[in-house]
């Protein structure tokens, strides 16, 4: 009788002849738990009472060959898997052929080379380990990305609620006709912060599933126009506050009327105001920050230049994610977010090598399809 050892991998050995059986048994069972089985048929039983870490398979055989219980393993739930060496005096080169396809990973031929066949058992042991290792891990990193988007959908739908009152009072109180002017301001600027906080929350959850994948695109044409201005509206304590001017120009250097790319609205307002208020807060007292929206046949093209030079030491990584310098509270995730939505709209985004002491970002996005019935998204 083999020995026991539980702690030890499992070797199922299939073979009918007697002495081969003994001779495979006495090799292998000071590495392994061996257990043995003289037909198919056994082998069938063993398999689903103590599922093995590899099997070693006759070939010839009465009743059920080698061939067969092979194709019936490779149909057992939790046992398909399983690495099988056939063992063979056959020298038939289809033959050999033939139990690859049907799942086996390896033959060793008898006479056996006792060296041969212990390396051979250990190295595809370690690559069974390897991976069924690497199969766990990806199990236990999509169960951690299924918690992850749970616990950001609970928070998320936690943390509408109180929004409800941030943005729904202050529309109540300025439809009251007692409000001073500088009320009815601080209200309004109460509310835009409430819808602000409100496309954070769920723009968080949705540059999650753009880092995996799962996010659903459907673009349609957007006017980059209206976004500059709501976002100028939005950052415009910032912009007083510093003397700071923000000019908007097109090929010709005019204002445009409209500017229209192919994308999704609260994706381009996410964009643009991540990257516009890092502008803003990079730029000196007086400083100007210029718009370029430039346009051919199939791109457009976003420039933004401000004064104010990004750190060297994150000028090669500062659209990786958690990258920030000297910036009070960044998270690192502005420029970031910026360059995942640029992707996700098929566009590219890069720093460009300017004037000392600028800074100059160019967003490439396809052009919108003129369109006389395509609809435009407004925020």
């Amino acid at each position: 009788m083999p020995e026991s050892h539980p702690e030890r991998e499992v070797v199922l050995i299939v073979d009918d002849t007697p002495e081969e059986l003994h001779v495979l048994v006495e090799t292998l069972r000071h590495d392994y738990r061996v257990i043995a089985a003289r037909s198919g048929h056994k082998a069938l039983e063993l398999v689903t009472k103590t599922p093995p870490d590899i099997i070693l398979l006759d070939i010839l055989m009465p009743d059920m060959d080698g061939y067969e219980l092979c194709r019936r393993l490779k149909q057992l739930d939790g046992v398909q898997d399983i690495p099988v060496i056939f063992l063979t005096s056959l020298t038939d080169m289809e033959r050999e052929i033939q139990g690859l396809a049907m799942g086996a990973v390896d033959y060793i031929h008898k006479p056996w080379n006792i060296p041969i066949l212990l390396a051979r058992v250990a190295n595809h042991l370690e690559l069974f380990r390897t991976r069924r290792t690497l199969i766990e891990q990806n199990q236990a990193l999509l169960e951690m990305a299924r918690l992850r988007e749970e616990v950001e959908r609970i928070t998320h739908h936690d943390l509408k609620a109180p929004l409800n009152a941030i943005i729904g009072l202050p529309q109540y109180l300025l439809e009251c006709d007692n409000m001073t002017e500088e009320q009815a301001l601080f209200l309004q600027q109460i509310q835009d912060s409430g819808f602000r906080l409100l496309e954070m929350i769920n723009r968080s959850l949705d540059l999650y599933k753009m880092e995996v994948g799962t996010y659903l695109y459907h673009p349609t044409q957007v006017d980059i126009m209206l976004l500059i201005q709501k976002i100028s509206k939005e950052n415009r304590v910032l912009l007083k506050g510093h003397n700071l001017t923000l000019h908007i120009r097109d090929a010709q250097g005019m204002v445009p009327a409209s500017f229209t790319v192919l994308g999704e609205a609260f994706l381009c307002h996410s964009l643009l105001a991540n990257l516009l208020k890092n502008a803003f807060e990079a730029s000196p007292e007086h400083g100007t920050i210029t718009v370029t929206l430039l346009r051919t046949e199939t791109e457009t093209t976003i420039t933004i230049h401000n004064h104010g030079a990004v750190p060297a030491e994150i000028r090669d990584r500062m659209f990786e994610k958690y990258v920030t310098c000297g910036k009070k509270g960044g998270t690192g995730l502005g420029t970031y977010s910026a360059r995942r939505i640029t992707q996700t709209m098929g566009g590219t985004i890069a720093l460009l090598d300017s004037v000392p002491d600028t800074t100059t970002i160019r967003v490439c996005l396809p052009a919108a399809l003129p369109h006389p019935s395509a609809p435009t998204d407004r925020p």
